[in-house]
């Protein structure tokens, strides 16, 4: 590939005279102008962008980390937030942290080298979100979707739902329909998401009058899988659930799969609600019910706010205030409850 430097001796001009032409400027005249670009064309020639973002301080380029992308839900994110990102002209560097927190913080150490503008994350499970909030204290735009701390609110751009109302609003509707004796697959609780989510679901059946029953919260010991066999143990109570509500959809997938292996019907036997509206939930036999998180709208939400964010900067040279961006959510009913 020719360099500038080529491109300016086979036209004739000077390297300053190209990069004028290349970055649109006004002060060349047509016919320069013209046979510049005809030797670009002829020799294939690319600007070298890191080159130019050193210059100008500005790379264009914003980093998203997510714990699997594997995960439908960091899927949706990850398509909204580069759909986003890329109609401001922004590009966008995943980064796969496998739920490691150690693999986090390389990832974000070595990002904060390659004049990355921003940071979009969603944090690992029982990580030290410390060195996430350093990111902002030392001047990065950083926006935390989905997953956050209870201390992050007000120190940190977040994006996410509110968890707690809609484990309440779902527990409640499955009370409505006249469950009783209604179950959680409940989350890891170092995260906070699920300990709302938890918090929400008992609420709900204090409101109604319903007692809680510890034997009815199927808690995660080892992975999602785990909660195949905790499905089964719940069932084989004295008086076993007649609804259960995971706490995401991937669990819900395995809880289906246990109650299909006990012979079970959905929603005959037992109602089954679950949480995320991935894209998979809607084809499981039958559909599965869930509150449906505004996934895709997460994505762009939280590329807005780093766009916001940098633009700010650019403009003041601090970030503006943190703001906390609550999106609504809907409960999505199908065939999986009645």
């Amino acid at each position: 590939m020719a360099s500038m430097k080529e491109v300016a001796d086979a036209a004739g001009v000077s390297v300053s005279t190209v990069s004028r032409v290349l970055n649109g400027k006004s002060c060349v005249n047509s016919a320069t102008r013209q046979r510049v670009l005809e030797v670009v064309e002829q020799t294939k020639f690319h600007p070298n962008v890191l080159a130019k973002s050193l210059k100008l301080g500005r790379s264009h380029t914003i980093c998203l980390l997510v714990p699997s992308i594997e995960n439908q839900i960091f899927a949706h994110i990850t398509r909204g937030l580069e759909d986003t990102a890329r109609k401001s002209g922004f590009a966008v560097v995943l980064c796969n942290t496998d739920e490691d927190a150690m693999v986090e913080r390389a990832y974000i150490d070595k990002m904060k080298t390659y004049w990355i503008e921003g940071f979009a994350i969603c944090p690992t499970a029982g990580g030290n979100e410390d060195y996430i909030r350093d990111l902002r204290a030392s001047g990065f735009p950083t926006a935390l979707v989905c997953r956050y701390s209870q201390e992050d609110v007000g120190a940190m751009d977040i994006v996410s739902v509110d968890n707690y109302q809609a484990a309440y609003d779902g527990t409640k509707y499955l009370i409505r329909t006249g469950h009783r004796r209604i179950a959680l697959a409940a989350g890891r609780e170092e995260l906070f998401l699920y300990r709302e989510r938890y918090r929400g679901y008992c609420a709900a059946l204090a409101d109604a009058g319903i007692p809680y029953d510890d034997e009815l919260v199927m808690r995660e010991v080892s992975g999602t899988d785990s909660f195949y066999q905790a499905t089964r143990q719940v069932m084989s109570l004295p008086e076993p659930p007649d609804a259960i509500f995971a706490t995401s959809d991937p669990k819900a997938f395995v809880v289906m799969h246990a109650l299909h292996d006990l012979g079970k019907r959905i929603p005959q036997d037992v109602s089954l609600l679950g949480f995320d509206n991935v894209a998979l939930s809607s084809n499981m036999e039958p559909p599965l019910s869930t509150v449906g998180q505004p996934l895709y709208e997460m994505g762009c939400a939280a590329a807005k706010t780093l766009l916001r964010q940098i633009d700010y900067k650019n403009k003041n040279g601090v970030l503006p205030p943190a703001i906390h961006h609550v999106m609504g959510v809907d409960l999505i009913i199908r065939r999986s409850t009645n």
